[in-house]
């Protein structure tokens, strides 16, 4: 099975401002009522199997854990988007890693991935996080074409990421040709 593709944004320019649709909200963790909210979101959005329990025990259990870096969107009081601006170890204060970034699919293509995912690293940012990082697949086009949009640039972590980033900007620009 390949590995997870890598991209990387240094943090040392301005960012976007933070800008939510009308209609959303955003927020973060408010406790064990959103543990089921996340796991719908990410399963339904990553393709993943996550359980409460995988929650607790990968995420909201861990000493890196902080409720306050857990991002949600919401639309009429409901989770829709998802994503965590997390550490890699507790002390980490250098490489921020944008972490389990879902929307779920009826609410895509109206920006709240990007939202989630500059909510993070506006916090990586004003907590002096000189790089941010993050982990992708190849088939989330649109995922990964918000990422270029936020400044994330492809690393090639492994020795078939390169070809793998090629094939990527293909589909990039042939999706490019055929809106024109």
């Amino acid at each position: 099975m390949p590995t997870q593709l890598l991209m990387r944004r240094d943090l040392d320019g301005e960012l976007p401002p933070l800008v939510v649709p009308e209609g959303y909200s955003l927020r973060t963790y408010e406790g064990l009522a959103d543990d089921a909210a996340w796991v719908h979101i990410v399963n339904n959005s990553l393709g993943s199997k996550h359980t409460i329990e995988s929650f607790r025990s990968g995420i909201s259990m861990c000493p890196q854990f902080r409720p306050e870096l857990l991002y949600f969107v919401t639309c009429s009081g409901a989770a829709v988007g998802t994503a965590c601006a997390w550490r890699k170890a507790v002390g980490e204060r250098k490489v921020g890693y944008v972490h389990m970034v879902g929307v779920l699919a009826e609410h895509r293509g109206k920006g709240l991935g990007r939202l989630v995912t500059l909510r993070t690293l506006h916090y990586f940012k004003e907590q002096g996080f000189e790089v941010a990082v993050l982990n992708t697949d190849d088939f989330r086009i649109p995922a990964i074409k918000s990422y270029l949009g936020l400044g994330f640039r492809p690393v090639a972590a492994d020795s078939d990421h390169p070809d793998r980033w090629v094939a990527i900007f293909k589909k990039i620009d042939e999706e490019k040709k055929q809106k024109r």
